[in-house]
């Protein structure tokens, strides 16, 4: 069966052309409640690519996606301690055992405008990209902590506490920018890019939840993208690292990420897509600075799940729109739970090639 004519990999598909990373993520990279490295949060925002993440944009100028994303997640006692460390509410002289819970749920509205360029960058398509992030953050703890307090001359008390707190926030994330290259050869798609956290976002070391990261971070990696218009078949995969620096605040530094995002889907039609999305998510270096009492506190997380897509015309220009989900599992150091993307992507329609004027000669 033939799913889509010659071509139509360039004219019709770039969703995620954001690579957007920003997409992210996109985006993203903001929601402090629920991400790793300090406090298991981190600048990454897993799931951020997904489908046909290499491949280019069919026409230069500007697109725009918008993305909502939903995650309810929750951790138990090691990163529990850590909030607590980082708010503040663990003495340092305390040895004690943290038996509590975080619960999170974070609502984003994600805007990002591109501007995709004519001249080619080394051969490749290029692109640069803005990520806006505006949000609610809704974030509680609650536990106890059983351990001795070690006074003046070593002398030792017991020590018990139980605590409960409820944070809440609405307000603008950090913002990212993004640099990124695409090219194209017949079925298969390469990428690169550069993206970077600039702490603009709300964010308070003393407040539990938040919707800012509260120190820069820089993240590049490369992608590749199987796609055969033929047939519809589809799979894509995107690898990066996140650099991150100190944080004033809490003279705190994560470690070196790595995350992983794929997708597969097969196009059923030139407008509908189905397939499956899932992320590795782990953190190779140790945390470290003054201000780490946690140790190496290195997060993973995996998440897999469906997704649908569907294209279509907008005017003279061309719509996609994406829903997926991540169920998250094999979690350390940091949340899980689950999450879900609802992703709109607006950008030029392919050009329509001209029709020959040349006069037909008949005998």
């Amino acid at each position: 069966m033939r799913y889509l004519g010659p071509g139509l990999g360039r004219r019709f598909f770039s969703q995620w052309h954001l690579s957007v990373g920003a997409l992210a993520a996109l985006l993203v990279l903001s929601t402090q409640a629920a991400r790793a490295d300090e406090n298991g949060i981190s600048f990454w925002l897993p799931g951020f690519f997904g489908s046909l993440a290499a491949v280019p944009q069919q026409a230069p100028g500007w697109s725009v996606t918008s993305v909502y994303y939903h995650t309810s997640v929750s951790a138990g006692g090691d990163v529990a301690r850590s909030r607590e460390i980082t708010l503040g509410r663990f003495p340092a002289n305390l040895t004690a055992t943290v038996n509590a819970t975080v619960n999170a749920n974070v609502n984003l509205g994600l805007v990002a405008g591109t501007y995709t360029f004519a001249t080619p960058v080394l051969g490749g398509q290029a692109s640069a990209s803005l990520l806006a992030t505006y949000g609610s953050n809704s974030t509680s703890l609650a536990g106890s902590l059983v351990g001795t307090l070690t006074g003046p001359g070593g002398a030792t008390s017991p020590f018990s506490r139980f605590d409960s707190i409820d944070s809440s926030l609405i307000a603008f994330g950090d913002l990212i920018p993004q640099f990124a290259l695409r090219w194209n050869a017949g079925v298969n798609n390469y990428m690169t890019y550069v993206t970077a956290d600039l702490p603009a976002g709300a964010y308070q070391s003393g407040r539990l939840a938040n919707l800012g990261l509260g120190h820069w971070a820089i993240d590049a990696g490369g992608g590749y993208t199987y796609f055969d218009p033929k047939t519809g078949h589809e799979f894509s995969t995107v690898l990066g690292f996140t650099y991150n620096f100190v944080n004033p605040s809490t003279d705190y530094q994560s470690g070196v990420d790595m995350h992983l995002d794929w997708g597969a889907s097969q196009f059923l039609t030139k407008q509908w897509q189905v397939g499956l999305v899932g992320y590795l998510y782990q953190q190779l270096g140790c945390d470290s600075g003054s201000g780490d009492r946690v140790g190496c506190f290195r997060s993973r997380v995996a998440g897999v799940g469906p997704q649908v897509g569907y294209i279509f015309p907008v005017g003279d220009m061309q719509g996609y729109l994406n829903l997926k989900g991540y169920g998250e599992f094999a979690n350390e150091n940091r949340p899980a739970g689950w999450n879900v993307w609802l992703t709109f992507n607006l950008q030029p329609a392919a050009p329509t090639p001209p029709t020959s004027t040349r006069p037909r000669f008949t005998k």
